[in-house]
């Protein structure tokens, strides 16, 4: 006689069962094979049983007058002298982290303790300049501004720049720079552009836009000093771009608002640039910025 229990199995599997035993209770099949077709049944259970259970407990010659055959993960049939018993694993806990779920967290983690340290050990400059026009050949840097994280220590650098020629009256109300306020607080251009790159050293630079910066920056280095930018320059305007698909533009008073950060000053250099910088912090937060 066997006595044979099935869970989480197939239905053609309870159904090809029924041909030589009879169903007494969902999943309890009763019947009373030879020893051969008893055997043959076992390995037809486990070839066609899927991801489900099945114990078979069947007659035998012994002490307790039956054996069982299991292939449950949770027990195991343990011999004892000749007696088999159905010995239950509950207590041994399985080591965790084998699931999808297990192995999507510690990835999970890894990116965020990898982001921490690199959000901890970052050094860069933010920087932003205001100019007398777009033209890059015609007109003239009036102020120069940045903000420097170096070994987690923050610094600014801000200075405004003579100029020899008259500031547009638009610009001027941009910006609040004026001829008389330059010729009053403005430093020479060599001067100041000596100043920022000792500042900056070899340290990338990033900016909103930043490609108008450089560009500035570029000629003015060459035509003052003959020197050129040879830092890593990162445009945040373009990482944003691919991270948020669905702001109505992209200027960066629309971005800072969106990332629920304050301006106190647009258009002036230093004010862009410690907001720029509270963006790329953001950036790096979240792993868009990287270097």
């Amino acid at each position: 006689m066997i006595v044979v229990t099935l869970s989480k199995v197939p239905d053609s599997l309870r159904g090809d069962l029924t041909q030589w035993c009879q169903e007494i209770q969902t999943g309890v099949y009763v019947g009373n094979p030879n020893s051969k077709v008893r055997e043959l049944l076992w390995q037809r259970i486990c070839k066609n049983i899927g991801s489900g259970e099945a114990t078979l407990v069947y007659s035998i010659n012994n002490e307790l007058g039956y054996g069982i055959r299991t292939n449950r993960k949770d027990c195991r049939v343990q011999d004892y002298d000749g007696l088999p018993f159905l010995v239950h694993l509950s207590a041994i806990q399985a080591k965790p982290g084998f699931s999808k779920a297990a192995k999507f967290r510690r990835a999970e983690l890894a990116r965020r303790k990898k982001l921490r340290q690199n959000y901890e050990a970052v050094n860069f400059v933010v920087l932003d300049i205001e100019t007398t026009g777009l033209n890059v050949d015609e007109d003239k840097i009036l102020s120069i501004g940045a903000i420097k994280i170096y070994h987690n220590v923050v610094s600014k650098f801000y200075r405004e720049i003579k100029v020899d020629c008259q500031i547009p009256s638009s610009i001027s109300r941009l910006t609040g720079l004026t001829n008389s306020i330059l010729d009053k607080s403005g430093v020479r251009l060599d001067q100041v552009l000596k100043e920022f790159m000792k500042f900056i050293k070899g340290l990338p630079l990033v900016g909103y836009n930043v490609n108008f910066d450089i560009d500035f920056l570029e000629k003015a280095l060459n035509d003052e000093l003959s020197l050129s930018i040879n830092n890593q320059v990162i445009d945040l305007m373009s990482l944003v771009k691919k991270k948020e698909k669905f702001l109505n533009d992209y200027k960066l008073k629309t971005v800072l608002q969106h990332y629920g950060i304050k301006n106190k000053r647009p258009h002036e250099a230093l004010s862009d640039a410690r907001a720029t910088y509270e963006l790329a912090l953001k950036l790096l937060k979240n792993g868009v910025l990287q270097f």
